[in-house]
């Protein structure tokens, strides 16, 4: 919906005043990001003048009350969202299961007047809390009886709310894109498949890596994608019969191939076609008695739950806190309970037992042996990661590849940013798989003119998903001083078709090269972009390929004009301001700001973060803001200052952006085939509508390609960034959590969906 045709619902009609709200934390399944969500939801809860109340340890603390269940403060939860795990605790709960146990733990909220529970935990602990919610007034009936209660506190307690987060490594919750927890886990497997890649490149080994995941392989996929495993097992999808003789030929074709380095890796619960386990033992055994390999195993385990919460996780939490109080203020009697998770980049409610059924579904087909329909029922997001990894992962003999004689360029376009690599991995093997010559450009533009372009093979991008910054290198330099001699080179190499990868520099290049159209035929051929820069600044697209990757390596933030970092980090840091270029700031709030970090550190919070956009204003400038800060806070607090700069270019792609950077790379490749197909006539392509020239941008849920011409409108090109910014709408969130008074527009939180709708035409990225 475009801003003009909603009027903005703000939450200060929605009151929590009277309300109790509990969270707690179940089941263990927990990753990093728990912390963050129970942070949203205390101070989100205070800021809208509810009580809110810690449960320890899970539903044992519930039962157990006592100083088990106890009121919180806004500092209760400072300095908890860098922490991996839960601070309240959470503990399986054998009592919970019984109808004493849930007698008790009624009657210890209903001592507290507490109806509205935030419960964050996998299927089961959401699946108790449900059964919880519907005997509830029968459960108050018997405590009146029981002379525990009075009839009026069965009249005024006659309802419980419950609105659920899933927090779960596995990513197996249906319905949901991305559980708490996912990416974090993601970032501890790809850490060390790094450190295993750096150390067996100079010994021929095999790792054979097992990943958690009893019942769900989204772990072991995505992480098989995210590092380009040679071979991957997970329970949703069994190796065919022979996959023993299949797996070896491919390790030695790849050893042939001088790959030094083989990796495979299991996930805990997979099994072959007749439900019999594949345990990485057994692989390993396989691959030494086989090939001679030498051959390693290295079980993850509990590392995978460990560490710091990944900026993704942080913010996702924070976001579904807020979602969650949210929906517990408009909950009713009558509506169902409901889970808040993000759909693509939106938040969404949906109907908690549709989620749980579906996901109990996935584990029925698996175990009838129905492996087809248990991959379609994981949802599109799974299914695409599986595609777009058979697709990638194992190169077609050239007799059968189909021949289409067309030439397809690949060039990076402006700064580098992490996941670039995999996204050129992902075009150079697609295209190979339709059955086009690939061509790399070496230095964007500029090198193209200057005729640096070779045919690039399979076997030439193994190895590049991981590898940070740009390997066939990029350069900001636009195509209009150089038109002659770019269309001399796509004339002499007989290019057909052209991908751009790159930032705000790739869509101008693209929007000068299709202004040049009447004077050169030669740039009459299909032409997409892909977005690719830190700043985040492209538009048409909500993400692109390095902004995650900076945002984990954030405190004082790059960006141009755009402010995306400045405020994404702030939320994933709980910093206390962050100055953009899109919100003007005068000195009043630079005072105003300074005033609320020393009130603050009075209290027992003793440490602030204040982040600034290198743009954001000429004259207030970092040293300037640092002054101020050091002066006023004399005698309160001491102040440092970091710039980040070009740090946040650098580094290994974080799983996101090798993720996403790889499934929209796919995708774009199978759209040039596409336009290919209808742009040849009589001998040669010829493509010279607005609709040959596109970006391919995540759009709220979906993945859509759209003309650039007609992005003009969009894009304020004085400042490189677009008029409208979905990000925007979450500064206030920043500022809630940080305790500023401000109006938050709801209007855009989820309505409740049903599950199977839950499933648009191309949603893709929220989760990778």
């Amino acid at each position: 919906r475009s801003a003009m045709d909603h009027q903005p619902k703000f939450f200060e009609n929605l009151s929590g005043t009277g309300k109790a709200i509990g969270v707690l934390t179940s089941g263990g399944e927990g990753g990093g990001g728990m912390n963050a969500a129970v942070r949203a939801v205390v101070r989100m809860g205070i800021y809208v003048k509810a009580k809110v109340y810690f449960v320890f340890e899970g539903y044992q603390g519930m039962v157990d009350g006592g100083d088990n269940i106890v009121e919180v403060s806004w500092e209760s939860v400072s300095s908890i969202l860098q922490v991996g795990g839960t601070v309240i605790g959470s503990a399986r709960c054998k009592s919970f299961r019984t109808r004493e146990g849930r007698l008790q733990a009624a009657y210890n909220l209903v001592q507290r007047g507490i109806t509205n529970l935030c419960v964050i935990g996998g299927d089961g602990s959401l699946t108790g809390a449900n059964l919880f919610r519907e005997e509830w007034s029968g459960l108050l009936e018997e405590l009146a009886q029981k002379g525990k209660i009075d009839e009026e506190a069965v009249k005024k307690y006659a309802y419980l709310n419950i609105v659920g987060m899933v927090g779960s490594i596995d990513n197996d919750f249906c319905g949901t894109d991305m559980t708490i927890g996912t990416d974090s886990a993601l970032h501890r497997i790809i850490e060390v498949v790094d450190a295993i890649m750096t150390t067996a490149q100079s010994h021929q080994r095999t790792f054979v890596l097992e990943v958690m995941g009893r019942h769900c392989g989204y772990l072991a996929l995505v992480s098989a994608l995210a590092c380009g495993a040679d071979w991957v097992f997970i329970p949703e999808y069994p190796p065919e019969e022979g996959w023993e003789d299949s797996m070896c030929v491919k390790l030695s074709e790849n050893r042939a191939r001088k790959k030094r380095l083989n990796i495979i890796i299991v996930a805990e619960g997979a099994i072959d076609c007749h439900n019999k386990p594949i345990t990485s033992e057994k692989v390993k055994d396989l691959v030494v008695q086989r090939l001679g390999f030498d051959t390693r195993v290295t079980i993850l385990g509990h590392v995978q739950r460990g560490g710091t919460p990944s900026a993704f996780d942080r913010i996702l939490a924070s976001r579904m806190g807020v979602e969650a109080v949210l929906a517990l203020l408009e909950a009713t009697p009558a509506t169902p309970a409901c889970v808040v998770s993000l759909s693509g980049n939106q938040a969404v409610r949906l109907p908690l037992m549709e989620c749980v059924q579906m996901t109990q579904e996935v584990q029925k087909a698996m175990d009838e042996g129905r492996f087809v329909e248990a991959v379609r029922l994981r949802g599109r997001s799974f299914e695409n990661n599986l595609n777009t990894y058979k697709l990638l992962s194992h190169k077609k003999p050239d007799a059968e590849l189909p021949k289409t004689n067309f030439n397809v360029a690949v060039l990076n376009v402006g700064a580098p940013a992490a996941g670039m690599n995999a996204a050129v991995r992902a075009a150079v093997r697609v295209g190979i798989t339709e059955g086009h010559k690939m061509f790399a450009v070496i230095d964007g533009f500029e090198g193209f003119a200057r005729g640096k372009i070779k045919e690039i093979s399979w076997g030439d991008v193994g190895g590049w998903t991981g590898q940070g910054g740009s390997i066939l290198g990029t350069k900001r330099t636009l195509p209009a001083k150089y038109l002659e001699k770019i269309a001399d080179q796509m004339r002499t190499n007989n290019i057909n078709a052209l991908m751009v990868i790159g930032g705000f520099e790739a869509y101008l290049g693209l929007l000068e090269l299709s202004a040049a159209r009447e004077k050169y035929d030669e740039f009459c051929v299909p032409m997409v972009m892909v977005p690719a820069t830190v700043s985040n600044n492209v538009p048409g697209s909500d993400f692109s390929i390095g902004a995650d990757t900076a945002l984990n390596t954030i405190t004082d933030t790059m960006g141009g004009y755009c402010g995306y970092l400045a405020n994404m980090g702030a939320l994933a840091a709980g910093a206390d301001a962050a100055y953009i270029f899109e919100e003007q700031f005068d000195i009043r709030e630079l005072q105003a700001n300074v005033e609320h970090l020393t009130e603050k550190m009075k209290t027992s919070i003793q440490r602030g973060l204040v982040l600034r956009n290198e743009n954001c204003n000429e004259n207030y400038t970092t040293d300037f803001i640092y002054q101020l800060y050091s002066e006023e806070g004399k005698g309160v607090f001491d102040c440092r200052k970091n710039v980040l700069g070009h740090m946040q270019q650098g580094g290994a792609p974080s799983p996101f952006d090798r993720n996403f950077g790889t499934k929209i790379s796919a995708k774009a490749m199978q759209w040039i085939s596409k336009k290919l197909k209808e742009t040849y006539r009589k001998g040669k392509v010829f493509a010279n509508t607005d609709d040959s020239v596109c970006l391919l941008g995540m759009r709220r849920r979906n993945l859509v390609f759209q003309p650039v011409a007609e992005l003009k409108n969009e894009t304020d090109f004085v400042h490189r960034i677009p008029k409208e910014q979905w990000w925007l709408k979450l500064r206030p969130l920043m500022k809630i959590l940080a305790k500023y008074k401000t109006s938050y527009d709801v209007s855009d939180s989820g309505q409740l969906e049903h599950v199977a709708m839950h499933r648009p035409k191309e949603a893709e990225t929220g989760a990778i």
